[in-house]
Parts: structure tokens; C-alpha cells; sequence
């Protein structure tokens, strides 16, 4: 009859705990999802990213076989929502929606209660849209060149309004001012709706808006789209030059939406909701309704997501020093 020592059998009940682990984990890999998933969304009802998110949602269901049910957490520029998606556990089942404020944030606010870069998963960049530039009919530029020459002319004369300090608009503003030289004063709001309006009204003169947003009023004669970020010109305005074009190429503040979970998810489930969110971008269909509101489809690999995080968050912590912004 064969002895063992304590030590041994300690070693083999160890072995076989681990193999059980794994063994278990595979299998919990292999199945999942085995439940409804939550997307997160850090922001109100009714914004760019729960727009974006509920067009996809219903199609990402039907691909995983499970419900991926949205789940608006808005506050203090995401940051509360975000918080939830880091704290969670890293199985797969609560994941996030978000745009640039991602990036913004860690530049912008010093003590944040996660790791940008350490206590998210990236997932898939989404897409991307691009920041345009409009201005009220009373303005006596028909050009960007006209813009920037009437603001070295008669600097006091301009005024742009944002969402408030930190918000996307804001940020193209800064980064306008810094690229063309003229000091157009910011003007700050309570939302990118207020400061709309305002431009609207004809309060303040010009603001940087997503195209969903102000497309209609473009077409009404309402306001006047002068430039707009990105490679290329938008088919949603097609009219409209991109600041490359109007001769202030370092203009590069588009908006971008992709998807995070936790840290430490498996490195399988990435690839499964990756793969699945790709095929969601690729539908036909969906694609349409995406392009239609302005967006362009991105798509990709997780580590293109996590590059672009990278890149993007060390812009804006450039710009935001430059410029000296403060959040509100």
C-alpha cells in the first residue's frame, strides 16, 4: 500500500483545484453569454451615444442570443457611469458605450476614481463623427478663411458656445484657436443643447456641434456650416469642406464611440463580443441607419481600440494644457 506525505497530497489536491479552474473557466467561456449583457451608457437618454447605442443594441442581441439591455448612468461627464463598468466584475456581462469623454477626462481631471488605461477592457472602436464648425447667418464669413480673418481683425466680435468646460465642443474650440491663432472667446452652458440654441437665437455667434445635431438647421438656413473634422467630407453634408481642406489640417477633433468592459476579462469573450460587434457594423442595414445619422462605421481589433485610446488621451492632455481648461 502506497504512502503519501502531507506535502504530496497537498500538491496533488492543489493540481487538481487548478485543473478544475481552468477546465471550468474554459467551459464558462465556451457558453457564454448564458444571459442578458448590459451596455452602459454614461450619459442621458437621448444623446449621440445612447442614440448610436440603441440603433445597435437590438442587432448585437440577435447575433450574441442574448438581450444586450441599455442602461443609461449619466453624471459628472460620464465619469459615474464609467465608474460602475470598472468596479464590475470581468465576466462579460456589463460592458460600456463611450465617446470622446473617455479620452478628454484623464487630462482634464486629476484624481479620477478609476485608470483610464488599467481598469477597462477595450473591446471595438465603433465609430467615429465628425466635429462641424457653424456659425449664425449674421456672421460675415461665408469661409473659414473669412472666420479666422474676421477674428484677427475683430477679435471681440467672436463668441462659441459649449456644453460646458471639458465638452467635446469646447475642446474643438480650444483646438481651433490654438491651430488658427485667433482667440475666439469661449462662451460655456449647462448642455450642448443650451449653447445650440443660443447660436440658434443668435446670442452667441458660432459653437461645434455633431452633425445629427445641427444638419437640419444647415439645410433651413438656419446656420451656416463652415469646416468639419475628419479625412474626408461627410456624405450626411456633403457641401461642407473639412478644416484639412480649409488650410488647418491640426484640427483633428472628431468624435469617437467604442465599446469597454472591466479589466481582466478573458481574453476569449473579447474576441467573441469583438467579433460580434463587427458583424453588427457590417450589416448592411445598419450600417445605413448609422451613416444616415452622421456617423461613419469603424470596426476593428481590440488593440486597434486600445491604440486609439492611447493616441487620443495624450492629445487632449496636450490641449488641455495648452489652452489652461479647467472642468466646470
Amino acid at each position: 500500500m502506497m504512502h503519501f506525505s502531507a506535502s504530496v497530497v497537498f500538491r496533488i489536491g492543489l493540481t487538481a483545484l487548478l485543473l478544475f479552474s481552468a477546465t471550468f473557466a474554459q467551459a464558462q467561456t465556451q457558453t457564454w453569454p448564458t444571459r442578458s449583457l448590459r451596455l452602459v451608457i454614461p450619459f442621458a437618454p437621448g444623446g449621440g451615444t445612447d442614440i448610436l447605442a440603441r440603433v445597435i443594441a437590438p442587432k448585437l442581441s440577435e447575433v450574441l442570443g442574448q438581450q444586450v439591455v441599455v442602461e443609461n448612468k449619466p453624471g459628472a461627464s460620464s465619469i459615474i457611469g464609467s465608474q460602475i463598468v470598472a468596479q464590475a466584475a470581468p465576466d462579460g456581462y456589463t460592458l460600456m458605450m463611450v465617446d470622446s469623454s473617455i479620452y478628454v477626462n484623464p487630462g482634464l481631471r486629476t484624481e479620477l476614481p478609476y485608470n483610464t488605461m488599467k481598469d477597462f477592457t477595450p473591446i471595438v472602436h465603433m465609430a467615429v463623427a465628425p466635429v462641424i464648425l457653424v456659425v449664425h447667418p449674421s456672421v460675415p464669413a461665408q469661409t473659414l478663411a473669412e472666420l479666422i480673418a474676421l477674428g484677427k481683425a475683430k477679435p471681440e466680435s467672436l463668441l462659441y458656445g459649449s456644453g460646458g468646460n471639458g465638452s467635446s465642443p469646447h475642446m474643438a474650440g480650444e483646438l481651433f484657436n490654438i491651430a488658427s491663432g485667433v482667440a475666439v472667446t469661449h462662451v460655456p452652458y449647462k448642455g450642448t443643447g443650451e449653447a445650440l440654441s443660443a447660436v440658434l437665437a443668435g446670442q452667441v455667434p458660432l459653437t461645434y456641434s455633431g452633425i445629427s445635431s445641427v444638419r437640419q438647421a444647415v439645410e433651413a438656413g438656419r446656420l451656416r456650416a463652415l469646416a468639419l473634422t475628419g479625412a474626408q467630407r461627410n456624405a450626411a453634408l456633403p457641401n461642407v469642406p473639412t478644416f484639412a481642406e480649409s488650410g488647418l489640417p491640426t484640427v483633428d477633433c472628431s468624435s469617437h464611440w467604442g465599446m469597454l468592459g472591466p479589466a481582466g476579462m478573458s481574453p476569449e469573450v473579447v474576441a467573441k463580443l469583438n467579433a460580434a460587434v463587427n458583424q453588427v457594423l457590417a450589416d448592411a442595414a445598419i450600417k445605413e441607419r448609422i451613416t444616415a445619422l452622421g456617423y461613419d462605421v469603424a470596426g476593428g481589433a481590440p488593440a486597434a481600440y486600445t491604440k486609439l485610446l492611447e493616441t487620443e488621451i495624450e492629445k487632449w492632455r496636450k490641449v488641455i494644457k495648452t489652452a489652461g481648461i479647467k472642468p466646470s
